[in-house]
């Protein structure tokens, strides 16, 4: 598998473009991950023409259409930056991206609970940065997060996984997708999808069982907006202690009974968070290579992303 082509806020990885003319690298992004996608970095302010150093910005007005200004003098610099990030999407199109971490509380970029100040300068935080705001309309299904939320293991994992499955798909697409193809492709799926959405998996998996049927560009189209929706549902631990009883019932005939109870306590340890996702799995991942049971040793739910990046071990 190639790289992940990720656009990420080009402060994040240690560019000095903030208007204070510093950055906010962040470790994990750079070095850990950084190890597994190739970066397209992007900071709207300095890519509009701002200095740096220049005058802070922040967003006025209605929290659903607000203003860009500089904070001080008042300048306005919404059209700047809309004519500027037209431009710049439509090339990021090309860019053939699987996400875009943004830094969070930016007025230009952060994607959530972002300050936006009324006519009488008292903040609300339920803006969206212009730049973060206009990418999302461009690409409704991209996996996005911001810096500030990936502090949250389980919210790291949810992207991380998400972002590795669209690569998955985009190498299925480049290879010339089938109906045969699609079918193999929601198979060693299914339990990854059905961590994030039992009724989703559902739907997908009906809509797989019509190849052959529909025509391709239609199927493969529908499957593809079907696992973006997904994939961008959080999986939970609920979700999760569904899914490894689903697997463990392909052992009925394999497993002793002390064994499949020692699993069972593990799950329900998992459930009350009192052991993380990593320690029911390690059992499954060694009963599948033990016993190599058909269908269930294929599933992606087992190594969905690098071991390297240390993912499922957070409570």
């Amino acid at each position: 598998m190639e790289k992940i082509r990720l656009g990420i806020s080009a402060c994040l990885l240690g560019q000095k473009v903030r208007y204070d003319g510093g950055h906010q690298l962040d470790r994990f992004l750079r070095d850990t991950l950084g190890k597994f996608v190739e970066y397209v970095p992007v900071c709207p302010e300095v890519e509009t023409g701002l200095p740096i150093p220049r005058e802070a910005l922040r967003l006025v007005g209605e929290a659903q259409h607000p203003q860009l200004v500089f904070s001080k003098s008042g300048e306005d610099v919404t059209e700047r930056m809309t004519v500027w990030a037209s431009q710049r999407l439509a090339a990021l199109e090309a860019e053939d991206l699987c996400g875009f971490v943004f830094k969070s509380r930016s007025p230009s970029s952060g994607m959530a609970r972002v300050k936006v100040y009324d006519a009488n300068g008292v903040p609300s935080h339920n803006g969206v940065g212009l730049f973060a705001r206009l990418f999302m309309e461009h690409f409704p299904l991209l996996p996005v997060e911001e810096d500030g939320r990936l502090h949250d293991p389980r919210l790291r994992e949810n992207f991380i996984e998400a972002i590795f499955t669209f690569r998955r798909w985009r190498d299925f697409l480049a290879g010339g997708p089938d109906a045969a193809g699609l079918v193999d492709f929601h198979a060693r799926h299914k339990l990854l999808l059905m961590s994030h959405s039992v009724e989703l998996a559902r739907q997908m998996g009906r809509l797989t069982a019509r190849a052959g049927q529909l025509p391709e560009a239609e199927l493969v189209g529908d499957y593809q907006q079907l696992l973006l929706r997904t994939v961008r549902t959080p999986a939970t631990p609920a979700k999760h202690c569904n899914v490894l009883q689903h697997a463990l019932g392909y052992f009925k005939r394999q497993l002793s009974g002390d064994e499949k109870q020692e699993m069972l306590q593990l799950v329900e340890q998992y459930r009350h968070g009192s052991v993380p996702l990593a320690v029911p799995l390690t059992l499954l991942n060694h009963y599948v290579r033990k016993y190599q049971p058909p269908w269930l040793d294929e599933q992606v739910y087992l190594h969905p992303h690098p071991v390297e990046l240390h993912l499922r071990s957070g409570l």
